[in-house]
């Protein structure tokens, strides 16, 4: 049955033949020259002449936009909304997590070593964020982020930081950020590839522009794109 299956999916998308490149079919599954899905055996008698090959599940991730004042846990918490709201789905794994005070980019997967990779600090993945900082922020501020900062757990890493308009479609904060009259405040775009609790508010304290609002926009490849808070997609990967 399972011979005959793949046979059908194969000549029906067009590959009869799958041996020169990686063959992506519906459904989260992808075939790979040389191997099969059961217990990796080499498959060189299929009939109608076709080559060995395996099938392998494609590993899922969900992004989501996590929004304000949301613990990046599924746990039930008696006070404060959680990702329970917004996921359902018991075998996604969080890759990372963001403040309850901070917006934005959050990923999840059903792939542990997937999720390692995204985590880990060895693997340096950069984090990008808009930081809305109250003042003017100053050239000589953003060269110290760039350099690194001195925090009390040791400095940080080199980092890219620039100033930048309020990113367009950003949606308004509920609720909005302190205004302090004849004090301006300014964006900066900052992407580092470490995860210390709280970096970026520290890193930004510490050069003298407090952050009164933080949404992080991108990780590694993945981005937020137009996802409103609340919103999620998946991807097979």
């Amino acid at each position: 049955m399972i011979r005959r299956a793949l046979i059908r999916i194969l000549f029906a998308h067009g590959h009869p033949h799958p041996s020169r490149a990686r063959l992506h079919l519906p459904y989260g599954i992808d075939v790979t020259p040389g191997y099969s899905f059961c217990q990796a055996r080499y498959l060189s008698d299929w009939q109608y002449g076709l080559p060995p090959f395996k099938l392998r599940l494609m590993s899922r991730i969900v992004l989501l936009n996590k929004p304000f004042r949301v613990l990046s846990q599924f746990r039930a918490h008696e006070k404060k909304d959680t990702l329970a709201r917004y996921i359902n789905d018991k075998t996604l794994r969080l890759a990372g997590r963001l403040d309850y005070d901070s917006e934005g980019l959050l990923i999840l997967s059903d792939d542990g070593k997937l999720v390692s990779r995204i985590t880990e600090p060895r693997y340096k993945l950069p984090k990008t964020y808009w930081a809305q900082l109250d003042g003017a922020v100053s050239d000589m501020a953003l060269q110290q982020l760039r350099t690194g900062v001195e925090l009390n757990d040791g400095p940080t890493r080199p980092a890219e930081a620039r100033l930048v308009e309020e990113p367009a479609g950003l949606w308004p904060r509920n609720p909005p950020i302190r205004v302090r009259a004849n004090i301006p405040t300014s964006w900066i775009e900052l992407t580092i590839s470490e995860g210390r609790n709280r970096q970026v508010r520290r890193m930004t304290a510490a050069v003298g522009f407090p952050t009164l609002r933080l949404v992080r926009c991108a990780v590694g490849e993945w981005q937020l794109a137009e996802m409103q808070p609340g919103e999620s997609i998946e991807l097979r990967v």
